[in-house]
């Protein structure tokens, strides 16, 4: 099955979480500009990403990261992988520098753990650039058109895209000129560069991120707003795409990824309502809003329930806690305004 959209407006990290979330298995393939992406998908984790952008020159750069610690491969010559680059098969077809990196393994110059570094250093040069995508078109490739689909590994892709958004954020603080020429990646035009174009209404929904990670703890504040809201959710990558849907000059998104530092920071910024996600570590959400709910200056506050999860039990128990309502992943961008603006009305 191909699931195909026409050339339109991307926004990478919504993409991106969506295709975790619903554990997509098949190859995304991306075409922007010139260059086009294939990130190959296994049940929402990543076997192998790459792009047209000179792959093997990329493949000898990170060999060259591994030399020192893997003997092996200092027998290994460039001409010997080149011999890859003019491989090609039926469409769809697996990509010739995955190719060569199950050469590097049969003929012992990698073993498997080994192959999996490598195939990880890859991906963060591939998914850099590709964060800074604004639009193209794309399809996802069912796994089960392809003969031999990468199999080496399966990587978790969030970290490494929570990794990649962090160090492009890190070069917008840099200087111009301490910026080097040739550096491997073009630096974000702004402080808002990842967050991209807000999605017309009717785009393609955000989607549930798996929890468990470290991130940001920050605001994005407007001179003129007039609601401040908190979001609390312990992945990055979905605070940054909730943050870009609700990108409105009335209101100002307070972001926070700790749910346990979640109440004092709630106190001290006294939002006019609050996004909560039920699934996150140490402190779920139904606790969280039990806490809060707990307090004076929160008793009347809007305190929406964001999760995946839809049964009966679920809503019972956001009820219980004390919840205002209830917002299903995945959800458009005109589903999130339209709750948060009806409980702020």
């Amino acid at each position: 099955m191909v699931s195909h959209r026409p050339f339109q407006r991307i926004q990478p990290l919504s993409l991106l979480a969506q295709l975790i979330s619903r554990r997509v298995d098949g190859c995304l393939q991306i075409v922007s500009g010139s260059i086009s992406w294939l990130l190959y998908l296994d049940e929402g984790t990543l076997a192998f990403a790459t792009n047209s952008t000179q792959p093997f020159d990329r493949l000898d750069r990170v060999l060259d990261q591994l030399r020192d610690r893997v003997p092996s491969l200092t027998q290994l010559t460039q001409a010997q992988l080149r011999q890859f680059e003019t491989v090609s098969g039926t469409y769809p077809a697996t990509s010739a520098d995955y190719q060569a990196i199950e050469w590097l393994i049969a003929q012992g110059f990698l073993d498997r753990s080994q192959a999996t570094e490598l195939i990880e250093l890859l991906a963060i040069e591939v998914l850099k650039p590709f964060l800074t995508v604004t639009e193209g078109m794309y399809e996802v490739i069912a796994k089960a058109n392809f003969l031999g689909y990468p199999n080496l590994c399966r990587l978790d892709l969030r970290p490494i895209v929570e990794r990649c958004h962090s160090e492009l954020r890190s070069r917008q603080s840099v200087p111009p000129k301490a910026t080097r020429p040739d550096a491997a990646f073009p630096t974000a035009p702004s402080a808002r560069s990842l967050s991209f174009t807000t999605p017309q209404p009717n785009s393609t929904p955000i989607a549930a991120v798996p929890t468990g990670s470290a991130g940001i703890g920050s605001a994005t504040a407007t001179a003129q707003a007039q609601y401040k809201i908190a979001c609390i959710d312990d992945s990055p990558t979905v605070l940054q795409a909730i943050s870009t849907f609700l990108n409105d000059s009335s209101v100002s998104v307070i972001m926070i990824n700790d749910p346990v530092k979640a109440l004092m920071q709630v106190v001290r910024s006294k939002p006019d309502i609050i996004l909560l996600d039920v699934g996150m570590p140490n402190l779920d959400g139904y606790e969280l809003c039990s806490l809060l709910r707990r307090h004076p200056s929160f008793k009347q506050t809007p305190i929406i329930m964001v999760t995946g999860h839809t049964g009966f039990i679920d809503r019972a128990k956001a009820k219980i806690a004390g919840a205002s309502g209830y917002l299903t992943k995945p959800f458009t961008q005109s589903e999130l305004v339209k709750t948060v603006f009806r409980y702020l009305e």
